[in-house]
């Protein structure tokens, strides 16, 4: 009988379940998370390497973009199976060195995480073997202010993130979570929004009450307006 090799892996978190827990050590101290974000949303990130390339580009762009998220009561906490020494030297060197897209100086204040036994990454399924098993992907998790999951991007290695996309993301989540609404595909704050399928008859009267400001094209399709400066109110910290 032929024999067959069996790659074990730790299944990835799913969208929805609790972000699973860890303590660890950072370029900012030591972190227990997801407890010491309680009450924010954080974008948790992976990344293959220190010193390579794609991963510098991406992180002077987070730093540049850090002020940005936070107004959206957004956090960053970034991930490689590097050490903590080589993590300083790499953001130093960032800060020091480097320039991408006209950004320059930069500094990176958000904590990275050291994880050389992988034990981060294998936890939230960052090490993906027909990828590389070495390195991490370029995972990206973004985690509620309860620490629940509620989306999941993966990136292979050569593709560098698109920081734009990352931040509709974390506004988007948010406009769906205080207006009780759907987002269409390219939504962006002033774009009408979805309104859910009425799968009751309270639901059903409580959109009749607001059927003027509604566009329904057929039973399963309703959008209607929703300011771009009451979402943004709503959501962005003065």
């Amino acid at each position: 009988m032929e024999n067959i090799n069996v790659v074990e892996t730790t299944p990835m978190p799913r969208i929805g379940d609790n972000a699973p827990g860890f303590k660890a050590v950072t370029t900012q101290g030591e972190i227990n998370f997801p407890a010491d974000y309680n009450g924010s949303w954080v974008i948790l990130f992976s990344h293959p390497a220190d010193f390579t390339p794609v991963c510098t580009s991406e992180f002077i762009t987070f730093a540049h973009l850090e002020d940005k998220f936070l107004k959206a009561n957004c956090k960053l906490v970034g991930l490689s199976i590097d050490g903590l020494y080589s993590h300083i030297a790499w953001l130093r060197t960032i800060k020091e060195k480097i320039e991408f897209n006209g950004m320059k100086d930069v500094e990176v204040n958000f904590p990275l995480i050291e994880d050389i036994k992988m034990d981060v990454a294998n936890l939230y399924g960052m090490v993906q073997p027909g990828e590389s098993s070495t390195k991490a992907v370029r995972a990206v998790f973004f985690i509620d202010p309860k620490g629940i999951i509620r989306a999941i991007i993966y990136y292979p290695l050569s593709l560098g993130r698109n920081f734009e996309e990352l931040y509709r993301v974390v506004i988007a989540l948010q406009t769906a979570d205080a207006f009780s609404v759907a987002t269409p595909a390219d939504w962006q704050p002033g774009d009408d929004v979805i309104v859910p399928t009425a799968g009751s008859c309270g639901t059903a009267k409580e959109f009749m009450a607001d059927k003027e400001n509604m566009n329904c094209q057929d039973w399963f399709f309703c959008t209607k307006k929703l300011d771009k400066e009451k979402v943004l109110s709503t959501i962005l910290k003065k």
